[in-house]
């Protein structure tokens, strides 16, 4: 009877690890890249931190299906022909739209709750920065659910696809029903776990941090004269983890102490 107690811990362990990876292989991951609208850089530099007026926004993935309710308004004419933020020109005749957080050329039913219209856009500028609203729609949107007269709308905004392609009904329908929806994922956030005045320090920690974390990539990050003396500094980081919340969860629970979060 001894001898048997191991073999069923075993057995239990390897199940409920299988049952764990299958969970976590449900959702498509998809990583933001080029697109014939947007640039790998662009998309790389949107999917920054950045701080407007004070306050700071942390763009962030998304999955088709979600939505996302408060008020919308619009933006033309005094905007027409300069540069979003993706590096297009600004055309108020298309249908576009600015979002804060979310990755560019994501698509998006806006509907007016309060008349019942609706659009869809691309997203591809940051913004609105002004309290309570979620999304600015380009002229054209926003005169398709009535936003030229209202000025502004209670709306719900709803994600129906990436890299300018709209998912259908039936196939989000689907993915709900299966817990299947494809995800943009970021992976540019990390945990800094050593930092090193010599490379072969560096190169010793990140063997050692790649076979104890498989599942993230360990890369060495070289800074130049980081203290005045001219000599660079090797800092290894963990990369790969989907947001800053998930980055900060590895650290706490893995007890990496003097490690911090950075974005590559």
């Amino acid at each position: 009877m001894k001898r048997l107690f191991p073999l069923v811990l075993l057995l239990i362990i390897v199940m409920v690890s299988t049952l764990f990876t299958g969970c976590s292989d449900k959702h498509k991951g998809v990583k933001p890249g080029a697109t014939k609208h947007t640039s790998a850089a662009r998309h790389k530099s949107t999917m920054r931190s950045y701080k407007v007026r004070g306050k700071r926004y942390h763009p962030t993935y998304v999955e088709v299906g979600q939505v996302q309710k408060g008020i919308s308004s619009w933006y033309g004419p005094n905007f027409h022909g300069k540069r979003t933020s993706n590096g297009e020109r600004y055309n108020m005749h298309a249908r576009t739209a600015a979002h804060k957080t979310w990755p560019m050329d994501t698509m998006v039913q806006v509907k007016n709750l309060q008349n019942g219209l609706s659009t869809v856009v691309r997203i591809n500028d940051r913004g609105p920065f002004v309290r309570g609203r979620i999304i600015d729609c380009s002229y054209k949107a926003g005169k398709e659910i009535g936003l030229d007269r209202m000025g502004i709308a209670k709306v719900s905004v709803k994600v129906l696809g990436f890299a300018g392609k709209v998912q259908s009904p039936a196939m989000i329908a689907k993915a709900k029903r299966t817990d299947t929806q494809t995800r943009v994922r970021l992976s540019n956030f990390g945990v800094q776990v050593g930092a090193f005045k010599r490379y072969e320090g560096a190169r010793v920690y990140k063997r050692k941090h790649a076979s104890l974390y498989p599942g993230y990539k360990t890369v060495i990050k070289k800074f130049s004269d980081v203290d005045g003396s001219g000599d660079p500094l090797y800092r290894v980081w963990l990369m790969g983890f989907g947001s800053e919340d998930e980055a900060r969860d590895f650290k706490r629970s893995n007890d990496l102490e003097g490690a911090f979060i950075v974005r590559n």
